[in-house]
């Protein structure tokens, strides 16, 4: 969308701000088309809000809207996110939390299905899509997410798995709250958003490259001119076949980075053998892009 803004002060900006009205329309469709008629339950502090709002409803008899829940179990953990992860990254993502209250208040809550496994599956998939566009371009959901992203730069485990352990407090007081049949289908929401989220979030997945070149300082060149990638040389390599002197150089990308890669490699040498390990886990310094 960078061209779209170009002509303004701050299209950085703008451009943030357009996915943050994407994520906010996606969240609010999936909580007003298929969570809340469904009986589903969400991930993360929706799921929370979504608790709190069917207890006033249901029991105490004075009804808070979910956007207002929604918006005030925010604002706490946006001090975390602050102090935490980053200042421009808590600003938007406040930005994108009271886009999704709004929305969540303005669309009109559609039953588009009364079946409670297709609820499940296809709102956790669009929140799953939500949440992982919202992170792959630098923003955040909010609530729960300030609190996995925490832990992800500590840890190095994934956004999604860390939600979902996260998560199972929430199936427990749906569970307890309102019968066990709605937990287990918000069971299943909150797998296929985890999941969904994990494909979409390609940012977080580490893969290692190993390249055998005989034109080693183009192509070295060549992928730090594409991306901030530390990398190793092992000289004087010898294949079986020839016994030609090569050279192998090691490296650890992100998928997210795979294209930029391969445009790298065909840049600087069309011919060398690349190998790439998916899944690969990183001890020691990685850098990551600041939030």
């Amino acid at each position: 969308m960078t061209p779209l803004f170009k002509w303004l002060p701050h299209p950085e900006y703008a451009n943030k701000l357009s996915f943050s009205i994407v994520y906010a329309l996606l969240a609010s469709i999936a909580v007003n088309f298929f969570y809340q008629p469904g009986n589903i339950y969400s991930s993360g502090i929706t799921g929370v809000a979504q608790i709190i709002t069917t207890i006033s409803r249901e029991w105490i008899g004075f009804y808070i809207p979910l956007s207002l829940t929604l918006l005030l179990l925010n604002v706490p953990l946006f001090f975390l996110g602050w102090f935490k992860i980053g200042h421009k990254f808590t600003i938007f993502t406040g930005i994108t939390v009271l886009l999704t209250s709004l929305f969540v208040q303005i669309l009109p809550e559609e039953t588009v299905t009364t079946d409670p496994m297709i609820c499940a599956i296809f709102g956790g998939a669009i929140n799953g899509v939500g949440i992982g566009y919202a992170l792959k371009n630098g923003l955040s959901s909010g609530g729960l997410d300030f609190v996995s992203i925490a832990i992800r730069k500590r840890t190095g485990k994934t956004i999604g798995s860390i939600s979902i352990f996260f998560n199972i407090v929430i199936l427990f007081a749906a569970g307890i709250l309102f019968g066990w049949q709605y937990a287990l289908y918000s069971a299943i929401a909150i797998f296929v958003s985890g999941k969904v989220t994990d494909a979409v979030f390609t940012k977080q997945k580490k893969m290692q490259v190993t390249i055998i070149t005989r034109n080693p300082e183009e192509v070295i060149q060549t992928i730090q001119k594409h991306m901030r990638r530390g990398i190793t040389i092992i000289n004087e390599a010898e294949g079986a076949y020839k016994h030609d002197k090569q050279t192998v150089l090691l490296t650890v990308v992100t998928r997210f980075e795979l294209p930029m890669l391969r445009s790298a490699m065909k840049e600087a040498d069309p011919k060398a053998f690349v190998s790439i390990a998916e899944n690969v886990q990183i001890l020691g310094r990685f850098y990551e892009e600041e939030l």
